[in-house]
């Protein structure tokens, strides 16, 4: 336990900046310390030379308007899918792949974001990204901007495969961004804000879409906004962003990240057994909430209930997925339970999952389905930061930008995996139907597809509650050389792992 900070010394650290010397009395974009933390773990983190800078949450802001630019990228044609359509002369499926070459690409340019993460460094990693970002928005106007319309797939799908780069980039960098600038009582929170920018993102893009796109003449006008969040977030990497890594560290975690080589990395998480428990039931989820979110309009279509509906739940299963995840961040931040918060949000999670199979198979439950889906966000996307956190904890000294992002380049393969599965055992209705699908002939059945979903959101929710154990390696760390780390859930110690060795 800390002691009470009056009884501690002024250190040369307090006086005159970082403790390598680095620092000066006149640089304002360094602070002594932060003034939200406990005063035992400021001046105890002063003491060990951990310093925090105000620019830290720039470089948020930048990583969040990135995220949240290049989810609205990927989900811009959706909304408005027949317009697009009809005004450039292209398939449904055409327009489908625009948003599913995000997926495709993500999975075997993942493990590239995750070396230049871990290699080349957080700020550079964050500037290709912009940039990758601003060219592929910029790219997907070129059909817009000449009289004959030559090839616009080409344009398009080019210029959504860059900005699917970017993702890569961008998606994978919240837990080692919060691990490098921030201390351990902020962690969770900055890896929140950043992580929950993406879906933000998606719910701008199903907002704004519909909002601007009322004919194919006001296509270029919905392109054209697009390339401003974009530019804008690459001229704040390129301007704003000055290094990967602060002078002098927040925390001693931060003091030993990515200790492990890339390929030695890999190889401990693969060998890590705890790791690799929440990495399939974690991403399993992500798979799980990525086919909610594309299917949700099918499901509900087919037994009478409205786009705008469905639009309407949609928006709801971010919104308070925000919410929670703000909640949860902060309260974890607080307490560092991070095994017991994922655990208990995977087990509600599941069990709203199984109420949306059974009431979305109804006819006129609107409100019952509004509030199953609102919980399924509040309670799905409150663990994703926290998940990620937790990822770290069990997998250090390895990079925080391969430990998160394994678990991405995972999840999105089961995405892939559960959305062609789902659909795959959907079939074709006999009996009369209230359907207002706009597409296909006959109404599909998901009654399968859905008692499926709920039965393997069921099975990684018990696997993670009965197999899941790790110590919290970092925060061991940490207290190894600090006791600025207080333990208010049940001790790390309590679940003991053999150390990792290469």
């Amino acid at each position: 336990m800390a002691e009470p900070a009056a009884n501690l010394p002024e250190t040369t650290a307090d006086r005159s900046g970082s403790a390598d010397g680095s620092g000066s009395a006149g640089d304002v974009s360094k602070t002594v310390g932060d003034p939200l933390a406990p005063a035992p773990t400021q001046t105890l983190g002063a003491l060990l030379g951990h310093r925090v800078y105000a620019r830290r949450w720039v470089f948020l802001l930048v990583v969040s308007l990135l995220s949240c630019s290049n989810a609205t990228l990927w989900l811009s044609f959706a909304p408005v899918a027949d317009t697009i359509a009809e005004h450039f002369s292209l398939s449904m499926e055409q327009i489908n792949w625009l948003s599913l070459v995000y997926l495709v690409v993500s999975i075997p340019f993942g493990i590239v974001a995750i070396w230049i993460l871990d290699s080349v460094g957080l700020r550079w990693a964050t500037i290709l990204g912009a940039w990758l970002n601003f060219a592929g928005s910029a790219l997907r106007s070129v059909p817009c901007m000449t009289r004959e319309k030559l090839y616009p797939i080409a344009f398009l799908m080019g210029g959504q495969t860059i900005c699917a780069l970017a993702q890569t980039l961008v998606i994978f960098s919240p837990a080692k961004l919060a691990a490098l600038w921030f201390p351990e009582h902020q962690r969770a929170t900055a890896n929140m804000i950043a992580t929950m920018s993406n879906p933000l993102g998606l719910l701008v893009a199903n907002v704004l879409s519909p909002a601007l796109v009322k004919t194919g003449d006001d296509i270029p006008i919905m392109l054209g906004v697009y390339v401003i969040p974009a530019g804008l977030t690459c001229l704040l990497a390129t301007a704003c962003l000055w290094e990967s890594v602060p002078p002098t560290p927040p925390s001693a975690g931060a003091a030993s990240s990515t200790s492990e080589k890339f390929l030695d990395g890999l190889k401990l998480l693969v060998r890590n057994k705890a790791y690799v428990i929440l990495a399939v039931c974690f991403g399993g989820g992500i798979g799980i909430f990525s086919s909610f979110s594309a299917l949700l309009e099918q499901i509900l279509c087919v037994n009478g209930y409205s786009n705008e509906f469905s639009g309407l739940c949609g928006a709801l299963f971010i919104m308070f997925g925000i919410l929670g995840a703000l909640a949860l961040g902060l309260y974890v931040d607080r307490t560092k339970c991070f095994t017991e918060a994922t655990k208990i949000g995977l087990c509600l999670t599941s069990m709203v999952c199984v109420a949306f199979a059974l009431v979305s198979q109804m006819r006129g439950q609107t409100l019952a389905l509004a509030a199953i889906c609102s919980l399924f966000g509040f309670f799905g996307f409150s663990v994703a930061p926290v998940a990620m956190e937790l990822a770290v904890e069990c997998s250090f000294p390895v990079g925080e930008g391969a430990a998160a992002g394994l678990i991405f380049v995972l999840g999105q393969a089961e995405g892939v995996l559960i959305m062609l599965l789902l659909t795959a055992l959907t079939v074709r209705r006999a009996e009369p139907s209230f359907s207002t699908c706009r597409h296909g002939d006959v109404p599909l059945d998901w009654t399968v597809s859905m008692l499926l979903m709920a039965g393997l959101c069921t099975l990684f929710s018990c696997i993670m509650v009965l197999f899941f154990y790790t110590p919290y390696r970092r925060l061991q760390a940490e207290s190894g050389m600090s006791s600025s780390t207080q333990e208010v859930c049940p001790r790390a110690e309590d679940h003991p792992e053999p150390p990792l060795r290469t």
